[in-house]
């Protein structure tokens, strides 16, 4: 294997006569400052799409919620996770509809998850039934664990993008 060195002579490179000039000091304070400016700008990130504040967090996070005993629907809007039994199976869905991540709400009467935005229809098991959106309801990963549950927020399987695993993301109850 060869050591890469960077000459004096870069070509231009963005990368490089962009990069602060002081070390380690200068790059504490421009990180200082874009997190100041981030955290000033929070609300805006609070309009931004759901996957795209995700991807910013990178937040390496699982949650464990009891295992479900009985089919039906939980909502925990703080983690934006639903946890939904149906059928004999588990699954863990991102809160947000995959057309333009508006909170989605469970139907009971219907049993359907709905969207009151554009009032896309899904099934218990996230399939999409009706509606604006174009796929079914993001899985999360998940594994059953004794008495628990627990959801890995950041393994996120989209159907179209990902078949077999979003067809695999879930537990037999």
């Amino acid at each position: 294997m060869t050591d890469m060195h960077l000459s004096d002579d870069c070509g231009g490179c963005p990368l490089i006569d962009n990069a602060p000039k002081n070390g380690r000091r200068e790059f504490l304070r421009e990180l200082g400052l874009a997190a100041a400016a981030v955290a000033a700008l929070g609300a805006t990130a609070g309009a931004m799409p759901v996957h795209m504040i995700k991807a910013i967090a990178e937040r390496d996070e699982m949650v464990t919620y009891p295992f479900p005993s009985a089919d039906g629907v939980y909502i925990d809007t703080k983690k934006e996770v639903i946890v939904a039994r149906s059928a004999g199976q588990v699954y863990a869905f991102m809160l947000a509809c995959p057309h333009q991540n508006t909170a989605l709400r469970w139907n009971a009467r219907d049993q359907k998850f709905q969207c009151p935005k554009h009032h896309s229809q899904y099934k218990p098991d996230g399939t999409f039934i009706d509606g604006r959106a174009t796929r079914a309801m993001d899985r999360f990963a998940l594994k059953h664990d004794g008495s628990n549950l627990i959801v890995n927020l950041d393994k996120v399987f989209e159907e179209d993008r990902d078949a077999a695993g979003w067809k695999g993301a879930s537990v037999a109850a």
